[in-house]
């Protein structure tokens, strides 16, 4: 899309109110949706280091509790004078070793043997969850408020003789605790974070590319398009079909199908196919390989003409597929005979013109030769001429379209040195429908042209055309005939196929086609009789009710 494209759609296609556009979108929504991933990611790990850390810890608490518990000295000292004296030395290097916040030792009654502090030896124990262990032998790790603050135990009962004789308990702080918690979440939240920013960082590049990719279109200016594009596809009159680079069918419109299912009845439709297996004859793939476009080339499917554009898409400088374009080359030709007809009224115009200015300049000479007489008299006459003929034409055609082509052709001929006659009688003043009249134009159009091409061919004494029309009865009726040299009776069903003609040239063999055509869209017909002239005669007919 070209800048001029680009600022016409801002101007016309997208709404005045302000709107998010696609890049900022897309970082909003892909930011957004990287910090919730990672906010949540980050509570579940924070949560899951905390009770991580936490069980680790209490198992660690125990299992150094459970190898205390286990050591003779310490089993045998409770059976001393004074178990404190032995146990506190015993525990001490443990305690430094293990790194544990204390290590207390207590015999059934709770009283401490062994404590971090030792003034609150011989004191009792402080926390009231020993019983589990020192009634039922349980070893366990609770959290529980003791003399050092709240803290992570781990309870191990001492035997003796299979008797139970005390308990150890091996604890960590629980503000201990939560500092290394605190210590390993800071590290965690700080790699999100730096994640989390990268993550913004690439969704930037990421809606820079895809908005790269998409033109600098914003979603509204692309489904417009693609809305535009899908109906011009299919609204248009030439067939156009699509590959990629591998020669396999990624677009074909309606017309390109309707040529298809006319060729290829079972075929549902060719997306997704080779090219090849659709039209084998087909030169997109050598379009593929050369890179090279093809205009106008004739191409017959199934028996049918047609006129083919080959086109090469590049991207980048990049070969990604081809497109070809096609159209019926019958309809093109009768594109030209409308054109043709046109041209008719053109050359028409231009004999009156031309006329008229030969009239002017021999005015123009008699008023110079001083001959006023003369000029005046020249002026009535042709001024009679013309003035017959307009409200003649005025009078029984009051159809202006009808009226102007009767107008010109009889100026045509005159130019052209032949006597062009509207018998008395004619009339026609029924009224006729747009679409009809126009189908009667393109019959008149054609009939008369061809009759004073005919006549031409006479000398200039016998050069004749004579027109009669009526609207009398059920029918409109024009009888068009010639002085010409006529047409043979074996040739008078092949006059109207296309392609026939008696005239030499190209281009030829069209124009009374076309007329049976528009006189049988119309509801009408056209016949072919000897004329009183010795030429050609033509006689049309249109029923006045017909439907179109």
């Amino acid at each position: 899309m070209n800048l001029f494209q680009h600022n016409a759609y801002e101007k016309f296609l997208l709404k005045p109110n302000v709107k998010i556009k696609l890049k900022l979108k897309m970082i909003l929504l892909i930011g957004t949706l990287i910090s919730l991933m990672f906010i949540t990611m980050g509570v579940f790990l924070h949560y899951f280091f905390s009770d991580t850390i936490e069980t680790q810890l209490g198992e660690r608490a125990l299992s150094v509790a459970t190898s205390i518990s286990h050591i003779p000295e310490l089993q045998e000292a409770f059976a001393e004078p004074d178990p404190a004296s032995v146990i506190q030395p015993l525990v001490k290097p443990i305690q430094e070793a293990t790194g544990a916040e204390f290590i207390v030792v207590g015999n059934t009654d709770e009283i401490r043997y062994a404590h971090p502090d030792s003034e609150k030896i011989g004191l009792k124990m402080i926390g009231e969850d020993n019983e589990p262990a020192l009634i039922d032998g349980e070893s366990y790790v609770s959290k529980a408020i003791g003399s050092l603050g709240y803290s992570i135990r781990g309870k191990v009962p001492v035997y003796s003789e299979n008797e139970i004789v005390g308990v150890v308990s091996v604890g960590y702080l629980i503000n201990d605790v939560q500092s290394l918690i605190h210590t390993y979440s800071r590290e965690l939240w700080f790699v999100l974070f730096l994640i989390v920013s990268l993550g913004i960082i690439g969704a930037i590049f990421i809606a820079h590319y895809i908005k790269k990719l998409l033109f600098g279109l914003e979603p509204e200016e692309i489904t417009h398009l693609l809305l535009q594009k899908e109906t011009i596809l299919q609204s248009t009159h030439e067939g156009i079909i699509a590959v990629n680079q591998e020669g396999m069918i990624t677009l074909a419109n309606h017309a390109a199908l309707k040529l298809l299912y006319d060729q290829h009845k079972a075929l549902i439709s060719p997306i997704g196919k080779p090219i090849k297996e659709v039209l084998p004859q087909s030169a997109l793939p050598q379009v593929l390989h050369t890179g090279e476009s093809h205009f106008d080339k004739q191409m017959y499917i199934g028996g049918i003409t047609v006129l083919v554009n080959r086109v090469p898409i590049f991207y980048q400088k990049k070969l990604i597929g081809a497109v070809s374009t096609f159209r019926n080359k019958t309809e093109i030709d009768q594109l030209t005979k409308e054109l043709t007809k046109t041209k008719q009224y053109a050359d028409a115009l231009r004999a009156q013109t031309h006329e008229f200015s030969n009239k002017l300049f021999t005015i123009l000479g008699l008023l110079q030769l001083n001959r006023k007489k003369e000029a005046i008299s020249f002026i009535k006459k042709e001024n009679n001429i013309q003035q017959d003929w307009i409200h003649f034409l005025l009078e029984k055609v009051p159809d202006p379209m009808i009226n102007a082509i009767l107008l010109g052709k009889l100026n045509q001929a005159m130019e052209q040195r032949v006597e062009m006659v509207i018998e008395d009688g004619s009339q026609l003043t029924y009224p006729l429908e747009e679409h009809k009249r126009d189908l009667l134009l393109t019959a008149l159009g054609n009939l008369i042209e061809n009759a004073i091409d005919s006549a031409k061919t006479n000398p200039h004494s016998t050069r004749q055309v004579n027109v009669f029309f009526t609207d009398i009865g059920d029918d409109i009726i024009f009888e068009i005939e010639d002085s010409g040299r006529g047409i043979p009776p074996y040739l008078a069903n092949e006059i109207f196929t296309k392609g026939f003609s008696t005239k030499k040239g190209a281009h030829r063999g069209f124009g009374l086609a076309l007329t049976k055509e528009a006189l049988l869209e119309a509801g009408g017909n056209i016949y072919l009789e000897e004329s009183d002239l010795g030429g050609a005669c033509f006689v049309i007919t249109i029923p006045k009710d017909s439907e179109i």
